[in-house]
């Protein structure tokens, strides 16, 4: 081979690369503990999550598509949630046997990403009463550290609905329920 060879050889080598595939996420590979709720992939979720990473999608139907996928979300959190049967009148005269949430919830958002996802929970539960807390990294010993968190006074005795929509390592979820806990909420109503 001639040194005018050696470049063709490595164009070809980088032409040869295709770029990074997204593989599914796998749960099975962490331990997240029985309160992390994983929706089972379906067309509609599948095709949300096409549109929100499509580097041609617009802003506005990003923000449009995320919000939607966020609802969802938040939606199948509200289905953890203890209820209790009630009937109800409509408005025909008719009695219809359904459920009605339990008093108690409310949601905690780990700042910034977890922000995103509580209008979605607003449009769902209007008065819902929302929780922050921030927690960073230390960049050498990867270990989570809590710099700010804020719950309603009665945290203790709620169900929390734990808002963060990024998944890695788990680290920073982890770090929140053990804030929860310190603070006197017990892990079985805690939801992520």
């Amino acid at each position: 081979m001639t040194s005018t060879d050696q470049p063709d050889v490595v164009k070809n080598a980088n032409a040869s690369k295709s770029p990074t595939e997204i593989k599914p996420f796998n749960p099975d590979q962490f331990r997240f503990g029985a309160r992390l709720k994983i929706i089972p992939m379906n067309d509609q979720i599948k095709e949300l999550q096409t549109i929100i990473r499509d580097r041609n999608t617009t802003r506005s139907e990003f923000v449009f598509y995320a919000d939607r996928l966020i609802r969802i979300v938040v939606e199948e959190g509200l289905n953890q949630l203890s209820y209790s049967e009630c009937a109800v009148t409509t408005p025909t005269g008719s009695i219809y046997q359904g459920i009605k949430f339990l008093r108690g919830s409310c949601g905690v958002s780990i700042v910034r990403s977890g922000e995103a996802m509580e209008q979605g929970l607003r449009d769902c539960c209007r008065s819902i009463r929302i929780g922050k807390i921030l927690i960073q990294s230390d960049e050498e010993t990867h270990e989570a550290s809590v710099v700010y968190a804020k719950f309603p006074v009665d945290v203790h005795s709620r169900k929390v609905l734990l808002m963060y929509p990024i998944m890695s390592t788990g680290n920073t979820v982890n770090k929140a329920v053990e804030v929860l806990k310190d603070h006197g909420v017990q892990e079985e109503n805690i939801f992520c």
